[in-house]
């Protein structure tokens, strides 16, 4: 095959044909706008009236669970092609690393962020309802930031995984790494560290600074999303040279 478009198509054959990637990326909606109205609607008088209420945040709390579908998603759709040898007959068909590995990331990426946007419009729109009169509107400022923020954050951290399980071959040893460091190690960090510092950028905090309505600390909602490009980048990359470079 020489041209993209084929390739492209193959892919999102692959995600459609596979049960668990479906499951995995429709627990993608499912936990975020669950556990995010559930958040909303438990929300009391006093604990909105406090200075550090926030929201428009508040609509996307379930995204701390829908992340860890959207990194299964992610390593499943590019380690499982390790499985059983699939990688032989795929790279057979498409034996341009370069292109297959643009094409799967190009379906697994817009997949991830059409879902995304998906997720955070119902979470914003039924979060703030669940508020009631302590919620905000899309034209608050910050909301449609945030909105859009939280469909582009799960496309990333998408990617991050999928450059991971390039890396390493294997959706479990993903899953392993990176849900821990994405849910415990900058909580953990950030209770022993007085102002944060450098623990504001790793990934999931650098990135989660686009659904605040009002973002603090040393990046605002773009330059946190900006630091998350580049752990992104910096793993898709090294996916990429591990593919090129070592045999299926």
């Amino acid at each position: 095959m020489t041209s993209l478009v084929p390739v492209l198509h193959s892919e999102w054959l692959k995600i459609r044909s596979v049960r668990s990637q479906c499951v995995t990326l429709s627990a993608v909606f499912v936990a975020t706008t669950c556990f995010s109205v559930l958040m909303c609607a438990t929300v009391g008088a006093e604990e909105a009236a406090e200075a550090g209420f926030d929201p428009v945040r508040a609509s996307f709390f379930g995204l701390n669970f829908g992340q860890i579908a959207a990194i299964c998603f992610g390593s499943i759709a590019v380690a499982g092609e390790y499985r059983a040898g699939a990688i032989r007959v795929s790279l057979t068909a498409v034996p341009r690393r370069g292109m297959f590995y643009r094409a799967k990331l190009t379906v697994v990426g817009l997949l991830a962020l059409a879902v995304g946007l998906v997720t955070s419009a119902t979470c914003f729109a039924l979060g703030q309802a669940a508020l009631g009169d302590r919620g905000v509107s899309i034209g608050t400022p910050g909301a449609l930031r945030a909105v859009v923020g939280c469909g582009l954050y799960l496309a990333l951290i998408t990617l991050f995984a999928a450059g991971l399980a390039a890396v390493l071959r294997s959706a479990p040893a993903v899953m392993g790494i990176l849900i821990p460091f994405l849910l415990m190690l900058s909580f953990v960090l950030g209770d022993v560290s007085q102002g944060g510092g450098w623990v504001d950028f790793l990934p999931d905090r650098a990135g989660q600074q686009i659904l605040l309505q009002n973002p603090d600390g040393p990046l605002n909602a773009w330059t946190g999303t900006g630091v998350l490009v580049l752990w992104v980048a910096a793993a898709l990359w090294v996916g990429g040279r591990r593919l090129a470079r070592r045999d299926a």
